[in-house]
């Protein structure tokens, strides 16, 4: 049986970075899961909050890259985590270990906005888990002009010209 997941949501805190006593990287942090359905009583979606933890270079990966509101993709496997109190009291408890993560969104659309807006009962994300915000439909006349960004290949100087005349080697 298998016990892999994969989720997409967006962070409900900025993630918690630790290290343990013998350096290795550890970080803790929750994913807002969108729900398929609206709840019949409210009308509203609801989510699910989902802790996760990764270690290692995903932790370092996680603590630079990501913060509070950034829409995220784990893979990893669910992890068990029951255990008794000193009052015998059992709890229980699941958390998903990341394997690995990506970014859900572009940078220009996390910069944009999405993110959290503090509701009652929780957090909801503005315009809706993935959905569009409402400035998103607006017309192109109104739209400020998109901003041009620098791609940035990185240093080439490692790499020599494999064919000067042009023709493809196969």
């Amino acid at each position: 049986m298998l016990n892999k997941v994969i989720l997409m949501g967006r962070l409900t805190r900025d993630p918690e970075f630790r290290q343990t006593t013998s350096g290795t990287a550890v970080c803790r942090f929750t994913v807002a899961v969108d729900r398929g359905f609206t709840n019949k009583q409210t009308g509203e979606r609801e989510a699910d909050f989902i802790d996760c933890d990764a270690w290692r270079a995903t932790a370092e990966f996680i603590s630079r890259y990501f913060t509070k509101g950034s829409m995220i993709i784990v893979e990893g496997s669910l992890r068990n985590n029951n255990y008794t109190d000193n009052n015998g009291v059992k709890h229980y408890s699941m958390r998903v270990q990341a394997d690995n993560v990506s970014f859900g969104e572009s940078k220009r659309a996390a910069q944009q906005g999405g993110g959290y807006a503090p509701q009652q009962g929780g957090y909801a994300q503005q315009g809706g888990f993935g959905q569009p915000t409402p400035q998103q439909f607006a017309s192109p006349a109104a739209a400020p002009a998109p901003q041009q960004e620098a791609l940035q290949i990185g240093d080439l100087g490692e790499f020599e010209e494999i064919l000067s005349d042009g023709e493809v080697p196969f």
